[in-house]
């Protein structure tokens, strides 16, 4: 198997301990691989009204996304902006590299190092394992690769096109909550963000392996590009529910720091990606990230949260993963006064 996941976790697999007996922290109940009651689709919102509709579909348009956030924090965009030629190239140059040896990937020189990931390497019981490999990789790997290949030529495309319409949505989120429009543009450059090329190789347990651990993301918002095997799941209403692939659409989530600097208005959701027993699944994402000195700040007289930096938020769900083996986020910062 290519990466080598059989093999480097072999014991997890193939010898059930309980997680008493390893040691391990109890992990969250949401962990648990519980029966998904429905596969639903996800609110559609034709995002073309923000730019060529009358005032009234303009504003119709910004409710529907400021709604979702709220009450699902997720969503699906169509008529987005973005080049279908451009999202066609990224998955045939995302499926080529992933194609190339583990060995020359794992060492790739076309990224900085550490940008190729794979399985978890801090996993010491099942639930903490994710089976897949991916590049994740700066906006600075990209804009400053001077290695003028196909694969660096449609990141970048891709890069660009996604970041015009992360900024797009984030101003409308601004308005709806009443904060300043002009923040991301000033905090979220070009070389804070990143894109994450993933790929869910077949599972032997699909039952008792996730491809992606249980998880909200930390940044402001994600754009997510999938192909149509499915997979995605997420908590709506207390229960998991499975995303439905739809083939005309994006998919946007909201981030942990979206969910701190609205004071909770729109809501980062914890999701997960199955795997499949025969089945490979590819999926790219755009992460909407500020610098790492970037102040996220409650605008509230009573804010949930306490004021924290990104760097501050990364280094320390770094230290919960290394030491519990997932991550606690959020409720690591609430305000000790409300």
């Amino acid at each position: 198997m290519d990466p080598p996941l059989n093999e480097i976790y072999n014991t997890l697999l193939y010898n059930q301990i309980t997680n008493t007996e390893q040691n391990v922290p109890d992990i969250p109940m949401s962990f648990s691989v519980t029966a998904v009651v429905e596969e639903v689709e996800l609110p559609v919102i034709d995002v073309s009204r923000l730019i060529n509709g009358a005032e009234k579909d303009r504003e119709k348009c910004k409710e529907e996304i400021a709604r979702a956030s709220r009450e699902w924090g997720f969503f699906q965009v169509i008529n987005h902006g973005m080049s279908m030629d451009v999202l066609e190239k990224m998955r045939q140059e995302q499926v080529r590299v992933f194609r190339e040896p583990f060995g020359k990937k794992s060492k790739s020189e076309k990224f900085s190092a550490g940008s190729y990931r794979w399985g978890t390497p801090s996993a010491t019981c099942l639930r903490q394992l994710s089976w897949s490999e991916a590049f994740h990789v700066p906006m600075t790997d990209i804009s400053d690769n001077k290695d003028l290949t196909i694969l660096s030529s449609i990141m970048e495309k891709f890069a660009s096109e996604s970041e015009a319409l992360a900024y797009l949505l984030a101003e409308v989120l601004a308005e709806k909550s009443g904060q300043k429009s002009d923040y991301f543009k000033e905090n979220c450059v070009r070389n804070t963000c990143y894109l994450r090329m993933n790929r869910y190789p077949p599972c032997p347990k699909p039952s008792e392996v996730y491809g992606l651990m249980p998880h909200t993301d930390s940044d402001f918002l994600t754009i997510l590009y999938q192909d149509q095997v499915g997979g995605l799941q997420l908590i709506k209403d207390d229960r998991w529910i499975a995303v439905k692939p739809n083939p005309r659409a994006l998919i946007i989530n909201i981030g942990d720091l979206f969910q701190a600097w609205s004071n909770g208005m729109y809501k980062s959701v914890e999701h997960r990606v199955m795997t499949n027993p025969t089945v490979e699944r590819f999926s790219t994402a755009y992460f909407l990230c500020p610098s790492y000195d970037s102040v996220i700040e409650c605008s509230s007289d009573y804010p949930t949260y306490r004021n924290f930096s990104f760097r501050e938020f990364r280094q320390q769900v770094q230290e919960d993963v290394k030491k519990l083996g997932f991550k606690v986020g959020l409720p690591r910062f609430l305000n000790p006064l409300y």
